[in-house]
């Protein structure tokens, strides 16, 4: 009786939220488990064929989407948090509102992105078969705190979950180790496709015996072919890798040399998110022979290299931590289109108070001779005009107003205009994109 009481609170919680314009992510699941505190643990059993999660810095929200549908598209059911609440309370809300009126759900698979620092207490009610972790970078130091609390955590998790199989990107010593004396598989890039210019790394040292580690080539951060030429350790062998990579026009490349992907995707992080769902398909023993066919009519969650059609393309795009601001001001720059870009920076709760991670980031890599204005806005507008001045990149605009930002954008003779913002300006500023578009729609918008 508890379990349906809380799966009728849970959806009568998520249609009152929607009402109200809320996404009802969590909310419903922190109401559901008040009734029933085992209900994630009651309805897991509901998955007949296996329950894998994402986890790590970068990359989960996408990763484990792309797998969703992939699985989808192979005609299994699935239960799948794709909102992105990935605490306890929104994996209840994703059993939750699986369920009928009688409390009732079966499924193949969930699919289930899970915040690497809660892994422990997802765990506590429901064991993976499979676990992949993306990377591990810097992120939100006042709630993770160094990278080194992180990888204890989930290695706790990984023990928690007892005989789970292990996807782990090869390329990152910090996600690489938790490999060690377990069930795991690798992905990897296995070429040089980069230009070798030096960036914050987190891994610079090896985990074995603490000297420096070298790199035969890396991609971003710590992510590469690395070695320690003190003690031996190294890059582990990679189960998939992706090699005869292409980023002019459409993203192509290859899997182990026999597998042709081939996506009209922006960003070179996301070979890394392709191929973790590569390898888990494969792992999962999942055919693949369709799989460009799913990254073809897979729709990205908002803000990931997201364009909407205001009269020019403006994409919107998350970045909410020194790599992953990295990687985007090289997608940017990859761009040889005229272009403006806005940055804007917020530092609530969900962002993290502390915004020092921005003089980690190498924003001096956003200047060329393509760039037509920088704008900066958020909370902390001030904070990231300083960072600007700093990295000697002149900042054109400095306003409050996100919407006068992007018309003014829209006034130039740019042809493209890029926003890049972290996590609790994404929201509002998709609805300022797409009020912009309904006032184009309705007759037009005013020049500022």
């Amino acid at each position: 009786m508890r379990k349906i009481l809380a799966v009728w609170a849970a959806k009568l919680s998520a249609i009152a939220g929607r009402m109200i314009g809320k996404k009802s992510s969590s909310t419903p699941g922190t109401i559901a488990l008040k009734i029933c505190p085992n209900l994630i643990r009651i309805l897991a059993k509901n998955v007949e064929k296996g329950i894998i999660v994402t986890c790590g810095t970068n990359g989960k929200t996408t990763t484990n989407n792309l797998l969703n549908t992939a699985l989808l598209k192979c005609g299994y059911t699935t239960v799948c948090n794709t909102l992105g609440a990935n605490m306890v309370n929104g994996i209840a809300t994703a059993f939750a509102m699986a369920c009928d009126l009688k409390g009732q759900f079966s499924a193949d698979y969930a699919v289930l992105e899970i915040d690497e620092a809660s892994a422990r207490r997802v765990f506590e009610h429901l064991k993976p078969n499979y676990m992949i972790i993306t990377n591990l970078f810097r992120d939100q130091l006042d709630r993770y705190g160094e990278i080194d609390i992180t990888v204890d955590l989930l290695n706790q998790a990984i023990d928690m979950a007892g005989d789970v199989k292990l996807i782990l990107n090869g390329d990152d010593p910090l996600t690489a180790q938790f490999g060690d004396g377990r069930n795991a598989k690798y992905f990897g890039i296995s070429e040089q496709v980069l230009p070798q210019i030096d960036e914050t790394k987190e891994g610079q040292f090896c985990l074995k015996c603490g000297h420096e580690q070298k790199y035969n080539y890396f991609h971003y951060s710590q992510l590469g072919d690395y070695y320690c030429p003190s003690c031996g350790n190294a890059r582990p062998h990679i189960d998939f890798d992706a090699t005869d990579i292409s980023l002019s026009g459409a993203m192509k490349f290859k899997v182990n040399k026999t597998v042709d992907i081939d996506v009209n995707y922006r960003g070179f992080y996301n070979i890394y998110n392709i191929l973790a769902v590569y390898s888990a398909l494969s792992v999962m023993g999942i055919e693949t022979g369709g799989f460009n066919r799913a990254l073809a009519e897979y729709k990205p969650q908002i803000g990931r290299m997201e364009l909407i059609d205001l009269g020019k393309p403006v994409i919107l795009n998350l970045a909410k931590n020194p790599a992953g601001f990295n990687q985007a001001i090289q997608t940017v720059m990859l761009d040889k289109r005229r272009k403006d870009v806005i940055v804007a920076i917020n530092d609530l709760a969900n962002d993290g108070r502390d915004v020092s991670w921005l003089w980690d980031v190498d924003f001096d890599k956003l200047y060329d001779e393509n760039l037509n204005t920088l704008t900066t806005t958020g909370i902390r507008l001030y904070d990231i005009s300083l960072r600007f001045k700093y990295a000697d990149v002149k900042v054109d605009y400095i306003t409050k107003n996100m919407k006068e930002a992007i018309k003014r954008c829209l006034s130039t003779k740019a042809e493209v205009c890029y926003i890049l913002v972290n996590y609790t300006a994404l929201y509002p500023t998709q609805n300022t994109m797409l009020e912009i578009k309904r006032e184009l729609e309705n007759g037009g918008v005013e020049n500022v």
